[in-house]
C-alpha cells in the first residue's frame, strides 16, 4: 500500500497557538481518494530539524506532503530546508516571480522586496502552480520519497491538493479505488445507546462501523470496498433503523443545508427570534442560504415562560408575514424554550439541560441544533418534539 506522509510546518502549529485544520481536512480528503494517510508529523520553525525530518521521511515514505513555511518571511523556511536536504541550491523561478509582481499590481500595491522569496524554489524541483496566492508550491524527489511543498493558508493549500498533487499522484501510481463511506447524523442519542445495539451487528468483510461524537451530534459511518456495496447498503439498513427519527442527516452536508434546501421546496420562508441561542440559529442558517425573512435577537436575561414565548413567536409570525417562526427563550435555572410557529399554530417544549458542567457554548450549541431538529421534524410530517437523552422535557404543547 502506498505509504502516503504529512508535515506539518511552524511553531505555531507546534505549539498549540493555532489549530491544524489542513491535517485534518488533508487526512479526511485523502482517505475518500483511496490513500489513507500513514502518519502525521509537526515540526517548528527549526532548519535543523526540518532538514533532519525531511532526510529521515524520504527512506520511509512514499509520498510526504509537507504544509506551511513558504512566506516571504525570515521563518518561511521549507524551500530553504528542501534545497538543504537535496543538497542542491535555490533558484530563482522568473515567471512565478512575474506572477507575484502581477498579483500586486492589480491591486494597486507594489511588491515587498521579501516576496521576491515565494518564487525561490531547490534547482531540482518542479513548480506546483497556486491560483489563489503568491506562495508558489513544488515538489522534488529525496532518496525513496516524492515530496510536496504546500503553503499553509487553508484555501491555497486544499486548491494545491485537489488540482496539482493528487492528478500527478493518480498519474504516477496505481491507487486503489475510493472505499465507499456512507453516514448520517444523529442528535438527541447518545453514543453508548448507539453503540449498546449497533456493536454486535455482522459486518461484511473489510467493513468498518465507526461513531464520531462532536456534541451536540454523533455521526456514524460505514466504510468499506466499494465492491461490497450491496452488502453495506443491507447493513445501513440496520444502522438507519437504529438511529431512528434521531437522524437528522445522511451525508455531510449538514442539517442548516437540508433544511435550506426543504424551505426552498416547499416554498416557505422563515423568521427568527433567539435568546439563548444567541444569534447561532440565524448565522448557520444564513450561511446555508435559506430563506430568512426576519430575525431578532433579544437580550438573554428576559426570562419567558413557553406560554410567552409562543405569543412571541406569533407576533414575529404577523409582523414579519412569515408562515414559520423558530424562537428560543433565555436560559434559567438551566431550563429553556423553544418553539415552532407554523401556519397550523404554535407548538413547542421547554427542557431541563441536564449536564451541568457543559460550557456555555456547548450549550448553545445544543440548544440551537434541538430548535433545528424541531423543524426538520415538522417538514418531515412527525411530531415536533422528540426523544432527547440530554434534555429533560419539562412542558410541552404540540
Amino acid at each position: 500500500m502506498l505509504r502516503v506522509e504529512m508535515l506539518s510546518t511552524g511553531d505555531e502549529v507546534l505549539h498549540g497557538q493555532i489549530i491544524d485544520t489542513n491535517a485534518a481536512w488533508l487526512a479526511d480528503y485523502l482517505f475518500e481518494q483511496g490513500m489513507p494517510m500513514s502518519r502525521r508529523e509537526t515540526v517548528g520553525d527549526s532548519l535543523f530539524s526540518l532538514i533532519e525530518t525531511l532526510q529521515e521521511r524520504s527512506h520511509i515514505a512514499d509520498v510526504l506532503i509537507v504544509n506551511g513555511g513558504l512566506g516571504p518571511t525570515s521563518d518561511d523556511l521549507s524551500a530553504l530546508a528542501a534545497a538543504n536536504a537535496c543538497g542542491v541550491g535555490l533558484v530563482e523561478h522568473a515567471a512565478w516571480l512575474a506572477r507575484i509582481e502581477a498579483y500586486f499590481a492589480k491591486r494597486g500595491r507594489p511588491m515587498a522586496a521579501s516576496n521576491r522569496k515565494q518564487a525561490q524554489i531547490p534547482a531540482n524541483a518542479e513548480m506546483l502552480d497556486n491560483p489563489v496566492g503568491t506562495a508558489c508550491g513544488f515538489s522534488l524527489q529525496l532518496n525513496h520519497c516524492l515530496m510536496f511543498f504546500t503553503p499553509g493558508v487553508p484555501s491555497e493549500f486544499k486548491v494545491m491538493i485537489e488540482q496539482q498533487i493528487v492528478p500527478r499522484l493518480r498519474q504516477r501510481f496505481a491507487l486503489p479505488e475510493p472505499p465507499l463511506c456512507l453516514r448520517l447524523t444523529t442528535f438527541g442519542t447518545s453514543e453508548s445507546d448507539l453503540a449498546e445495539e449497533l456493536d454486535d451487528m455482522v459486518l461484511p468483510p473489510d467493513v468498518v462501523l465507526g461513531y464520531r461524537s462532536s456534541s451536540p451530534i454523533i455521526e456514524l459511518k460505514l466504510t468499506g470496498p466499494l465492491s461490497r456495496r450491496a452488502e453495506m447498503m443491507l447493513a445501513w439498513e440496520q444502522v438507519r433503523e437504529v438511529a431512528g427519527d434521531n437522524c437528522i442527516f445522511e451525508g455531510t452536508t449538514g442539517l442548516p443545508a437540508v433544511l435550506t434546501q426543504r424551505l426552498h421546496q416547499q416554498g416557505l420562508t422563515l423568521a427568527l427570534s433567539e435568546q439563548f441561542s444567541g444569534g447561532l440559529l440565524n448565522l448557520q442558517l444564513q450561511r446555508a442560504g435559506a430563506p430568512l425573512v426576519e430575525g431578532e435577537l433579544l437580550p438573554a436575561h428576559c426570562v419567558e415562560t413557553l406560554g410567552s414565548t409562543l405569543v412571541r413567536a406569533r407576533s414575529l409570525a404577523e409582523l414579519a408575514g412569515a408562515p414559520l417562526v423558530l424562537a428560543v427563550s433565555a436560559m434559567s435555572d438551566d431550563q429553556v424554550s423553544v418553539v415552532l410557529h407554523t401556519p397550523r399554530g404554535g407548538m413547542g417544549q421547554t427542557v431541563r439541560y441536564r449536564a451541568s458542567h457543559h460550557s456555555l457554548q456547548l450549550r448553545q450549541a445544543s440548544v440551537a441544533m434541538l430548535a433545528l431538529d424541531m423543524l426538520r421534524r415538522w417538514l418531515d410530517g412527525g411530531q415536533v418534539c422528540g426523544k432527547n437523552g440530554g434534555l429533560e422535557i419539562i412542558e410541552i404543547v404540540e
